[in-house]
């Protein structure tokens, strides 16, 4: 399929460059470093020849919500911000943007989506999960209520929020104590994430492994539900999954778990994504251009879905 549109796809600055160093081996590392700080050359190739048309960048990972200190965790997320406009500026036909926000300080991380959105032109927000505050074991969540007016921002604005995974925190971490398997894409992003998007939903302002369990958590933890224990949003939880949230298929290149979703929440509400340069552009293109589902809902995620909450203009 031609005409794609991507929106999991990673750059990184020098100041957050490290971050992704851990998750692999110094030979492979040289490789994805160079593909991090590239944006017009090998990546655009690679598009062009996997029928991504268009692809919205965001900072690699957890960058900005590692940063304990919230006056630094500010001056990086407008380094990377000022450094991505630049960078897309050279092709606008083919890249748009997300913000990397410092919700260390809500107040700022407002202003700067508003920046962002209103004067650079991105089309929302990309956050890494929970920020760290001050020192690497405080994690802020996005449900409390000192970000009630960051939301109604994001409101107001009318753009997407992308909740990225990070890993839990190392006292979170026991469960998987010696078992670095476990870490990042293979199981613990997804468990953090979802625990983290339940939080959103059952704090009432409005995945990763939360489809597969949205059912059972509507059953028993919703307002409505079995055991509501001080839940404070007041439809069942799986009304609000369907009506506020939307999946990708980053890194996730299997056709069940994709069917999954779209028997969940709809295709409608499902969208393409590589996760480059963790994941390879042709293994996610060639899995998604030949998945077993009809040619309707292949137009729908591939591209039009996107297009449409984006409000995109190519």
């Amino acid at each position: 399929m031609k005409g794609k549109i991507a929106l999991e796809e990673h750059f990184a600055i020098q100041e957050t460059l490290g971050d992704s160093e851990r998750f692999f081996v110094p030979d492979v590392w040289r490789t994805k470093r160079s593909q991090l700080l590239d944006i017009t050359g090998e990546r655009l190739r690679r598009m062009d020849e996997t029928g991504i048309e268009y692809s919205i960048i965001s900072l690699n990972a957890p960058a900005i919500q590692a940063i304990a200190d919230p006056k630094k965790a500010v001056e990086v997320a407008k380094i990377a911000n000022d450094t991505l406009a630049e960078l897309i500026a050279k092709h606008p036909d083919r890249f748009g943007a997300f913000a990397a926000l410092p919700l260390q300080d809500p107040e700022a991380a407002t202003k700067e989506l508003n920046r962002c959105v209103t004067e650079l032109g991105f089309a929302g927000a990309l956050v890494n999960g929970f920020s760290n505050l001050n020192n690497d074991e405080t994690a802020k969540y996005y449900d409390a209520e000192e970000y009630l007016d960051f939301w109604a921002e994001v409101a107001k604005l009318d753009v997407p929020f992308y909740l990225h995974p990070r890993n839990p925190l190392l006292s979170q971490q026991l469960g998987i104590k010696d078992h670095p398997w476990l870490m990042g894409p293979a199981w613990s992003f997804s468990v953090e994430t979802g625990v983290h998007a339940l939080r959103l939903i059952g704090s009432g302002h409005l995945g990763e492994l939360i489809q597969n369990n949205i059912w059972r958590t509507s059953h028993w933890a919703s307002a409505n539900g079995r055991n509501p224990l001080g839940v404070k949003a007041e439809k069942p939880f799986i009304d609000y999954f369907r009506k506020n949230f939307y999946l990708t298929t980053s890194g996730n290149f299997r056709t069940i778990a994709m069917k999954n979703a779209i028997d969940e929440i709809g295709s409608d509400r499902v969208l393409f994504s590589s996760d480059y340069p963790f994941e390879d552009m042709e293994e996610a293109t060639h899995w998604f251009d030949h998945a077993e589902i009809g040619e309707n809902d292949r137009e729908k995620i591939g591209r039009h879905n996107a297009h449409k909450l984006f409000k995109l203009s190519i």
